[in-house]
């Protein structure tokens, strides 16, 4: 009986052994689980604002790219313009020398010049050639000069003129032209109708009065005032060739 007793007693000692025993092995486990989960969060939480901190430079970097590309197009855009205003500089100075050389002989006779006024070429003549003081009546050699001139005018294809009259300062004041603007503007309709006359389409010629508005040169001395009595032929640039335009066109089709 007594052996039986002492025998249950160290099973049960035994028993309690291994119970604690065992519970400490899954405590230590459970710990150490925790810690793993502890350092696997923050390991998560890193990843974390990596991946966020690589989206937000992948995103500057798109930004930046998409900056740098609309650069790029501005950079073209604004090349093509040039190219575009080079190639109508080109043109024009060509142009010019054309009519410089067509006009030669009038020019180099005295009774006209060429010139560039404002990006536009200007053929100017005298009016002391082409009318008596206070007159808006040709003379004949005026008749001739601007029929000279109609002529040459004729071999530039699809062009506009633009016939403007232009007075010195001295006021004038008659029962015909009250003012120098009348006079200006009645030479500026004889030209014209000459020029008609003489070939030229109705539809490609206009006239236009300046008075005393647009001296080009110094009206205090005689030769001055001399200058500044002209007819000037404006040739009209065609602003279909100009940088921009189809942009313009573009723009009025959405417009409409």
């Amino acid at each position: 009986m007594l052996k039986s007793c002492v025998f249950f007693a160290s099973v049960l000692v035994f028993s309690g052994c291994v119970s604690s025993g065992k519970y400490k092995t899954l405590a230590d486990l459970e710990a150490k689980t925790n810690k793993e989960n502890e350092t696997l969060k923050l390991e998560y939480g890193a990843s974390q604002n990596k991946v966020s901190e690589l989206s937000k430079k992948l995103g500057i970097a798109d930004t930046q790219n998409s900056q740098m590309q609309d650069s790029l197009n501005e950079m073209k855009a604004a090349m093509d313009q040039m190219k575009q205003r080079r190639a109508e500089s080109e043109k024009r100075l060509k142009e010019y020398k054309e009519l410089t050389s067509k006009f030669s002989k009038l020019v180099n006779s005295g009774k006209l010049s060429v010139k560039m006024v404002n990006g536009r070429m200007t053929v100017d003549v005298s009016t002391d050639i082409l009318f008596s003081s206070g007159s808006a009546k040709l003379s004949a050699e005026g008749v001739k000069a601007i029929k000279e001139v109609s002529n040459l005018l004729k071999t530039l294809p699809n062009r506009k003129y633009q016939i403007e009259g232009h007075t010195d300062n001295v006021p004038i004041k008659s029962e015909l032209y009250p003012s120098n603007w009348e006079l200006a503007s009645a030479r500026s309709l004889t030209v014209l109708k000459t020029m008609i006359d003489a070939g030229l389409p109705a539809d490609q010629i206009s006239g236009s009065s300046y008075a005393d508005t647009q001296p080009t040169a110094d009206n205090a001395t005689p030769e001055g005032r001399k200058l500044n009595r002209r007819i000037a032929i404006v040739i009209v640039p065609d602003l279909s060739d100009l940088p921009g335009n189809d942009e313009i066109e573009k723009l009025e089709e959405k417009t409409n």
